[in-house]
């Protein structure tokens, strides 16, 4: 297997570079890579307005949105209902004249407390009173309203905005509270809501298709045999995060959403699973396993609904054991060649230490991005 330092991916490979991306930064998503990532690879597959992009992992729409902003057709799936509707949120074409209008409405709503709020404990631990009766006042006002672009635009308007008036600080795969002193809801709420419709002004944006709805990267039913010239994704980086956890805050306030477990493998299984017919180690740990033998099943389904010589890019992290650092690129690649991809390249994004007790260090693990074709 080839691999290349390429320290040029370090940053790209996060979503950092998205905080000054108008659009892309409507809702910062820790876990997810950045545009400029995704139009490095549209150029480099050479892929134009004929092609189409696949993300069967699509988090909060970057490889979909930057797909559209080059014209390029694309389908997205998450197991995530949350991170799909914010790919729909930011990849929906607007009737800018209906939506300047209604926030000209929007931005003189006059407060009513409300009648009820919320009573599970971990939310009102993480809102001060104040905060969490403007949440709950602007929440109720946005859902009467009928359009749904227009309700869904302004509800992640909201959702961001909440996030930011809280005392949450998202660390890693822990939720930290924070009570220092927050500016008003209000006004987050304000400036958020003029600035996204900004965005969507300058972006002059065609309407190019795009394809987002929930789905299982192991199951791509939407999709035909031979119909994708390109992929475009990371997978959920091995033993990395419980997304459920993370996005709790989110995903009980403002939605109700049917329970779904986001563990750090691709299914919610963790029993004892057998990877020898993968011509894997047996003794990877129970959770490794899991996610080998999904991640095998995602393989065998992308390869079947790509196209011959569709390219593909995957961003993947090594896994952190207490005991053993285990190489998800080097393992995710042999699966890959085993279906049929061609490897083209590894190329190694950065590295960081592996470490138990806070101060032992197991070994290094690399964050990198896998180079495939058909």
């Amino acid at each position: 297997m080839k691999f290349s330092k390429a320290l040029k991916f370090k940053k790209l490979v996060t979503f950092i570079p998205n905080k000054k991306e108008p659009i892309h930064n409507w809702y910062y998503f820790k876990e997810g890579f950045s545009k400029n990532l995704v139009d490095i690879f549209i150029n480099q597959f050479k892929l134009n307005k004929n092609s189409v992009v696949l993300d069967p992992f699509c988090g909060v729409g970057t490889t979909l949105l930057a797909c559209k902003q080059k014209r390029i057709k694309s389908f997205g799936f998450d197991v995530s209902p949350f991170f799909v509707f914010v790919s729909k949120v930011k990849t929906r074409n607007y009737d800018l004249n209906e939506l300047k209008e209604l926030i000209s409405e929007v931005v003189k709503w006059k407060f009513e407390r409300p009648k009820e709020l919320p009573k599970e404990k971990f939310i009102r631990k993480v809102f001060s009173r104040y905060t969490l009766e403007d949440v709950i006042f602007y929440k109720n006002k946005i859902l009467e309203i009928k359009n749904e672009k227009a309700r869904d635009f302004l509800l992640l308007a909201l959702i961001d905005s909440a996030i930011k008036a809280s005392w949450t600080i998202k660390d890693g795969a822990v939720i930290r509270i924070n009570k220092k002193g927050k500016p008003p809801l209000k006004k987050f709420f304000k400036y958020k809501v003029k600035k996204m419709f900004k965005d969507l002004k300058r972006s002059n944006i065609k309407s190019i298709p795009v394809f987002v709805e929930v789905g299982d990267a192991r199951k791509l039913n939407y999709l035909e045999d031979n119909s994708i010239d390109a992929v475009i994704t990371s997978p959920p980086y091995l033993n990395k995060i419980e997304y459920t956890k993370i996005y709790n805050i989110e995903t009980s306030l403002f939605f109700d959403f049917p329970r779904t477990e986001l563990r750090s493998h691709i299914g919610s299984r963790v029993g004892d699973v057998d990877v020898s017919d993968l011509d894997l180690d047996n003794n990877l740990p129970l959770s490794a396993k899991a996610y080998f033998k999904d991640m095998n099943l995602t393989l065998n389904e992308i390869y079947r609904v790509c196209k011959d010589n569709a390219k593909l890019a995957v961003v993947i992290g090594g896994g952190c054991y207490p005991d053993r650092v285990v190489e998800a690129d080097k393992l995710i690649a042999k699966l890959a060649e085993r279906i049929g991809f061609k490897i083209k390249k590894i190329l190694v994004a950065r590295n960081s230490w592996c470490t138990r007790a806070r101060t032992i260090k197991v070994g290094k693990i690399r964050e990198s991005i896998i180079l495939l074709e058909k």
